[in-house]
């Protein structure tokens, strides 16, 4: 079942926000105080080696809303936090996630490639950050290739529930996916939840598409290249919110501002700031 946020006149309509966004504020035509949040892409990936305890703190540091996160699950079953379903490409490390063990991936050096300050960098798990960062900044949880992990939603479920994090006065966590069968099954395990559902297709943009996502997703977070002024009403007449991804210039997030999302994830939270 769909689970409404509060929407209503003087009711914002996004989540709780620092106060860095809360100074970006602007009016829907109905009058309705809209919010726009700061989603540090893997972390503040632009500054940091994605996905590690550094772009997280850089994140909190530059007063990002959102620290953007990428879980998937180790051979002996612990959740951890990177993208690419290898760790070829941001370690010093081959092989896949999935078929490492956890002692394997903790071993590996995750920052070096980023820059010398940053070697010995290691791949966090979702407990390290869930513990670290709840409450201090907004945590968008993505579920990377859940297909390779079967019953991931119900290890990061437990994890959530474990914290008390699937209530509703905790807001600050969101759960996405390009798996939409995933999030379908994230939005039964823990409704309280906001779900989004990601897609870089066109094809997931029709008004037959959105209104099977509106369902059961509280956000549409589409790719920045197919993101238009007329999609994001579409969006919102159905009830969802809409974060748009990756920005990685300045021009690209002044247009999102412009045609009013709900939320920019980007390398650079800086590039949100509306003092710049």
């Amino acid at each position: 079942m769909k689970k409404k946020l509060l929407v209503g006149a003087g009711v914002a309509l996004t989540l709780l926000l620092s106060p860095l966004s809360q100074t970006f504020a602007a009016e829907f035509t109905t009058g309705d105080l809209r919010k726009v949040d700061n989603v540090a892409h893997r972390g503040a990936s632009a500054y940091a080696p994605e996905n590690t305890i550094s772009a997280f703190d850089k994140a909190v540091e530059m007063k990002a809303d959102y620290i953007e996160i990428d879980v998937q699950r180790s051979k002996d079953g612990k959740l951890v936090i990177i993208h690419d379903t290898t760790v070829n490409r941001t370690t010093d490390g081959t092989g896949k996630v999935g078929e490492l063990t956890f002692d394997q991936l903790r071993s590996l050096d995750a920052g070096s490639w980023k820059g010398e300050q940053f070697a010995g960098e290691q791949i966090p798990t979702f407990d390290e950050v869930l513990e670290r960062y709840h409450g201090k900044i907004g945590i968008l949880v993505e579920l990377k290739a859940p297909e390779l992990y079967p019953g991931i939603e119900e290890s990061v479920a437990e994890k959530l529930r474990e914290r008390h994090l699937d209530k509703p006065q905790n807001e600050k966590i969101i759960i996405q996916s390009f798996n939409h069968e995933s999030m379908k099954k994230m939005n039964d395990l823990v409704p309280k939840v906001p779900i989004g559902v990601l897609t870089s297709s066109r094809a997931h943009t029709t008004e037959q598409a959105l209104q099977e996502f509106s369902s059961y997703a509280d956000y549409f977070n589409p790719s920045y290249g197919i993101v238009t002024e007329e999609l994001v009403n579409q969006v919102h007449s159905l009830g969802m919110k809409i974060g748009s991804w990756t920005v990685r210039s300045q021009e690209a997030a002044d247009f999102l501002l412009d045609i009013k999302v709900d939320a920019i994830i980007t390398d650079y939270p800086d590039y949100v700031d509306p003092r710049n």
